[in-house]
């Protein structure tokens, strides 16, 4: 309310209030402070709020919706979340996993992120290199989309063309040394390294010739071969990295 502070020169409507009929978005909720909370838990049981500076509550209806990047039940546990505030918000949970569990969809997100990108900077930008893409499947994107997000600006300010290079990714993406290449045909390298004396082969190497039987079964399609093996393509991506760079994990 006007007066209720200094500098408040005007009535203003709060959140809530703006926010009746409608949702409520609550971002970071368990970075609340417990004594907000208290407040919140009072607010979502009565639906009732009261302005600042006024003598009135005042009734709305709205439907509350909080996004937090810890896990809720931990805070409870740990002190940090009133539980009774959890079960009254806890109702309908959508978890959200991290970029890095999500294999090829990174590669979906950073279409649509680099043409809205190529757009909004005038250029011509409207897809990714094979090897570019194998290197945004094999990154661990610490930073999640908005790492991925600085990185495609970066790479869309800083260059120009129709397709996205491995060579304009930068340097974070392209260490570990050699590009991607397309995996040998089934019967190369890899089977010619040699037995152990008591004619065990390593673990790794049948593990690489499967890993490249199935991507040639695929047409070279990673991907599909990831599916037919059961295991991410991200994993195969990263595997394939450490073959070239001499490893064998």
């Amino acid at each position: 309310m006007k007066g209720a502070f200094t500098g408040a020169a005007s009535d203003r409507e709060g959140a809530a209030r703006r926010a009746d009929g409608g949702t409520l978005f609550l971002d970071e909720i368990c970075e609340m402070d417990l004594d907000l909370q208290t407040k919140l838990l009072r607010f979502v049981q009565t639906g009732m709020v009261q302005k600042v500076g006024g003598d009135r509550t005042e009734k709305v209806d709205v439907r509350f919706i909080c996004a937090t990047n810890k896990d809720p039940w931990e805070e409870v546990e740990a002190g940090r979340f009133r539980e009774d505030l959890y079960y009254r918000l806890h109702v309908i949970p959508i978890s959200l996993p991290p970029l890095r569990a999500r294999d090829a969809d990174v590669i979906e997100i950073a279409r649509e992120v680099l043409k809205r990108l190529a757009r909004e900077e005038g250029k011509e930008f409207a897809g990714f290199s094979s090897e570019a893409e194998a290197r945004l499947l094999a990154f661990h994107w610490p930073g999640n989309v908005r790492q991925l997000q600085n990185v495609l600006r970066n790479v869309v300010v800083l260059n120009d063309g129709e397709e996205v290079a491995a060579s304009m990714l930068p340097d974070a993406l392209m260490k570990g040394g050699a590009p991607i290449l397309a995996a040998p045909a089934h019967g190369g390298a890899a089977s010619a390294e040699p037995l152990t004396e008591d004619g065990i082969r390593p673990l790794w190497i049948t593990e690489r010739e499967t890993i490249e039987a199935a991507i040639e079964a695929c047409g070279g399609n990673v991907p599909r071969a990831a599916a037919r093996l059961e295991i991410s393509a991200s994993t195969i991506y990263r595997k394939k990295m450490a073959w070239q760079e001499g490893k064998s994990s």
